[in-house]
């Protein structure tokens, strides 16, 4: 069985901020992108790719889950990305733009070729109408790939949308990711809120994600982390719940109906309540490391 691993709060760093990566050192966050593409000028992505895989080799960044993000496919940066990346060896590598399963074969391919630990995984941007109609396909792939990472601000571009409160205009295209995800058991990361002031915005975003069944979200700022890291872990209320209903359903076997606080009980309750006290226990294991 898999270890359970939280992904609460998952924040892109620029690797040509030297600064920024000393820093990230300690912000509690679960995960951390360091990234080559976006956030990384062309003129720096040289410097960048060597300040990232220095990094990923370096130990020096705790409990939280190194991932490197690459160019894209279609760059002339990739290559050399890949290389040092699969080098470097940091939990996994996040590859922008993913659209297709052959991409996810050329990707293993190459990571292969440049001899990737095991340990390293593949975490897949799927940010387009066409990656979104063929999620499943993509999630599927391999083995390798272990985490899909929306791409929302591309989504809204690719979709001549607009950005709203409550996400509306791509609802279906993160609906068709989620179901993507669980159906062929890869965890599964929300996209990122834009507006590092909005906090109240943010919050609201958080909350809807989780409730649709995000196992996280990607940020851009440290002061988001916080926020995500509440969102995404279970309610004291929850974990309550979730011992009492274990407890009702070992207490009533061979009693025929199982109730807790006036509520049936069902399998599928109790594999729910399991699930919440293995992701509770996670990230207590987590926060004292």
């Amino acid at each position: 069985m898999t270890t359970f691993k939280p992904r609460r709060s998952v924040l892109y760093m620029p690797s040509s901020n030297e600064r920024a990566l000393e820093k990230a050192k300690s912000i509690a966050c679960d995960g951390l992108i360091l990234d080559l593409e976006d956030a990384v000028a062309p003129d720096a992505k040289p410097a960048a790719r060597l300040a990232a895989a220095a990094a990923a080799s370096s130990g020096e960044y705790g409990r939280r889950e190194l991932t490197i993000r690459v160019n894209g496919m279609d760059t002339q940066w990739h290559q050399d990305d890949m290389r040092a990346a699969c080098e470097a060896g940091p939990n996994a590598i996040v590859v922008p733009k993913v659209s297709s399963e052959d991409e996810v074969y050329a990707l293993v391919e190459t990571m292969a070729k440049y001899d990737a630990p095991g340990k390293t995984k593949l975490w897949a941007m799927i940010e387009t109408p066409h990656a979104m109609l063929h999620a499943e396909e993509i999630a599927s792939a391999s083995e390798r790939l272990e985490v899909l990472v929306m791409g929302t601000n591309d989504l809204v571009k690719e979709l001549y949308a607009e950005h709203v409160p409550g996400r509306q205009s791509i609802l279906t295209g993160l609906g068709l990711a989620l179901l993507a995800a669980r159906a062929t058991g890869k965890a599964i990361l929300d996209g990122v809120f834009n507006d590092v002031k909005d906090e109240a915005g943010f919050l609201a975003e958080c909350q809807q994600g989780r409730e649709m069944g995000f196992d996280g979200k990607t940020l851009i700022h440290p002061g988001q982390v916080a926020g995500a890291n509440a969102a995404f872990a279970p309610s004291e209320q929850a974990v309550a719940d979730a011992k009492g209903i274990l407890q009702a359903w070992e207490d009533g076997k061979g009693a025929g109906v199982v109730t807790y606080k006036g509520r049936m009980v069902e399998n599928l309750h109790v594999e729910s309540a399991q699930r919440i006290l293995t992701m509770h226990e996670a990230i207590q294991l987590l926060e004292v490391s």
